[in-house]
């Protein structure tokens, strides 16, 4: 098996429904990806018709080239091991990648 690394900013809001086609890990809620974390959330907020959103419900992090979603923590041991980032943060911001 493949070197696990970083492929880009997600967020899990998990809303309690299960949804196919989710990352392996996510059994509920749904997670969507962007370049940024601030991609993702205006890609909420138009698909929720521009309401507001429940941010108590969300896990900020990244999705892995083994399809898995990850936090913050967890993404920047990924990324480390990978050779992404020249250090490794406590946690990982998309801006440390690109």
């Amino acid at each position: 098996m493949d070197k696990e690394w970083i492929l880009c900013a997600a967020i899990l809001f998990d809303n309690g429904k299960e949804y196919i086609h989710q990352p392996i890990n996510v059994q509920t809620g749904f997670v969507v990806c962007g370049q940024r974390h601030h991609n993702c959330l205006a890609t909420v907020w138009i698909l929720n018709g521009e309401k507001k959103i429940d941010y108590e419900k969300e896990v900020q992090g990244f999705l892995t080239s083994s399809n898995r979603f990850v936090n913050r923590e967890e993404a920047s041991i990924i990324a480390n091991k990978a050779n992404q980032v020249d250090r490794q943060p406590k946690r990982l911001f998309s801006e440390d990648l690109y």
